[in-house]
């Protein structure tokens, strides 16, 4: 049986496993999973959530329009009003800074080295990564920096009578995130 139903999203802060957990969900449910990174950005690290909101908003609305989805990224300001409306569960990975600072370390070490390419033509820099003074680059700086206001803001959330209809999963650490898998039976 399926208590999470068939419209869900996995937010999170960078490198907190929202790609790899909906995936899984994916898979495990015969859901599409919808990417919200691959919607945003654009050739050139160009993102669309900063030059054509409106896009991203379509894209969303577009990607979301069926009946059996799970959503994997953050960009909250954006799907409050496109896909939550319908949404059925909210699985947050609250997971600690210090954590996600060195899953981004060694996540973009991995992909830098790889060459892998993200979301069509865009590669990873890692040295970008150390430039914690530069907010545009540094995913370190971003998540430092935003953790607690994402925290407040999740929170403040999960009691506004405009998000009632949606079933909050909060995981606070692996260990968490680990036996929600287990408990649906979804493998990683």
């Amino acid at each position: 049986m399926n208590i999470l139903g068939t419209r869900i999203h996995v937010i999170g802060n960078s490198c907190s496993g929202k790609s790899t957990l909906a995936a899984e969900l994916g898979a495990a449910l015969d859901l599409s999973v919808v990417e919200l990174d691959a919607l945003n950005w654009l050739p050139g690290w160009v993102g669309l959530n900063a030059t054509d909101p409106d896009e991203l908003r379509r894209r969303i609305n577009e990607a979301t329009s069926g009946e059996r989805w799970v959503v994997a990224g953050s960009y909250a300001g954006f799907c409050a009003d496109t896909c939550w409306p319908r949404l059925q569960t909210m699985i947050w990975l609250d997971l600690p800074r210090s954590l996600l600072i060195r899953r981004v370390l060694m996540r973009s070490w991995k992909r830098w080295r790889s060459g892998e390419l993200l979301w069509g033509t865009n590669r990873e820099n890692f040295w970008n990564q150390l430039k914690i003074w530069n907010k545009e680059d540094s995913l370190i700086w971003w998540i430092w920096t935003q953790a607690e206001h994402k925290r407040r803001s999740m929170v403040a959330r999960m009691s506004d009578a405009r998000y009632g209809h949606i079933r909050f999963v909060r995981l606070t650490s692996p260990k968490e995130v680990l036996e929600f898998r287990r408990a649906l039976g979804v493998q990683s």
